[in-house]
């Protein structure tokens, strides 16, 4: 399979998380303390993600400035494009209870809804395909971070939707639209940076690195912490462990895994010494 399709298929794949997510909301009503248990989770293992799959590896592969330069970048996008969303009536879309408007309360806000959880599912999706320009194949411990914490936003987000009275056809419309532009996204990432310079690759990792931790910030931990705050702390620690642990049981062998080579930049010779 060429590894263009690989990063739409994986991209894709990822984002049918939020569509699994949706469904167990949808046909169960879940306790509030597990919807939030699960997000706080979720949180845990995208932390452990963007530290040693995104921010980590763009440093060893395309230096430190251009990476404090995408994070920063990242995080004042995400930021002020969530602010936009927040008040046409996007604040609460991850809020698993009755903080959501529905559509007669705040006119518009279903749009803003689909909008913020397309801004909060692209950063992800991108580097997933970026991650594919070192050796041709999705990260596994990557993917998995991904996979894991979309499942609790569909959760949470559905429960909130269906809460403010959204039919099925919008919630399952919403998530699966974006799953498929997640996949678009990781394609996106993968082509258009193939032949880019490290440093460049290093910009964009971290931007999306900058995105997710905002967007950690700004609706993911709240909603955890809203409901199970006497554990998110420590549900949270053993999301980051098992996502840190499937790094490592991935073959990645920690962050000292010749970036330089796989980015395109030109490996250092060996010392020379007097003999």
């Amino acid at each position: 399979m060429p590894v263009w399709l690989q990063a739409l298929v994986w991209g894709t794949a990822a984002g049918a998380a939020l569509v699994l997510g949706a469904a167990l909301s949808w046909r169960w009503s879940l306790p509030s303390k597990l919807v939030s248990s699960i997000m706080s989770f979720g949180a845990g293992v995208l932390i452990s993600a963007l530290a040693f799959e995104l921010v980590g590896e763009a440093v060893a592969g395309g230096g430190l400035w251009p990476t404090v330069a995408g994070f920063l970048a990242g995080s004042v996008v995400y930021v002020g494009a969530n602010a936009m969303l927040a008040r046409a009536g996007a604040k609460h879309r991850k809020r698993s209870g009755h903080q959501q408007p529905s559509e007669e309360e705040n006119p518009g806000s279903g749009t803003a809804i689909a909008f913020g959880a397309l801004l909060d599912g692209v950063p992800e999706s991108v580097v997933l395909g970026v991650g594919m320009l070192a050796g041709g194949a999705v990260s596994p411990a990557m993917m998995a971070a991904v996979f894991i914490s979309n499942v609790p936003e569909g959760l949470s987000g559905t429960a909130g939707m269906k809460k403010a009275g959204r039919s099925a056809r919008y919630v399952f419309g919403l998530w699966g639209g974006i799953a498929l532009l997640c996949g678009v996204a990781s394609l996106v990432g993968y082509a258009a940076l193939e032949n880019a310079p490290g440093g460049v690759v290093a910009f964009i990792t971290a931007v999306a690195a900058g995105g997710i931790l905002a967007m950690l910030a700004d609706t993911m931990i709240p909603e955890a912490f809203e409901e199970h705050h006497n554990l998110t702390g420590l549900t949270a620690s053993v999301g980051f462990l098992t996502a840190f642990t499937v790094h490592h049981l991935g073959g990645s062998g920690g962050l000292a895994v010749a970036p330089a080579r796989d980015w395109g930049l030109k490996a250092l010779p060996p010392p020379v010494t007097d003999t």
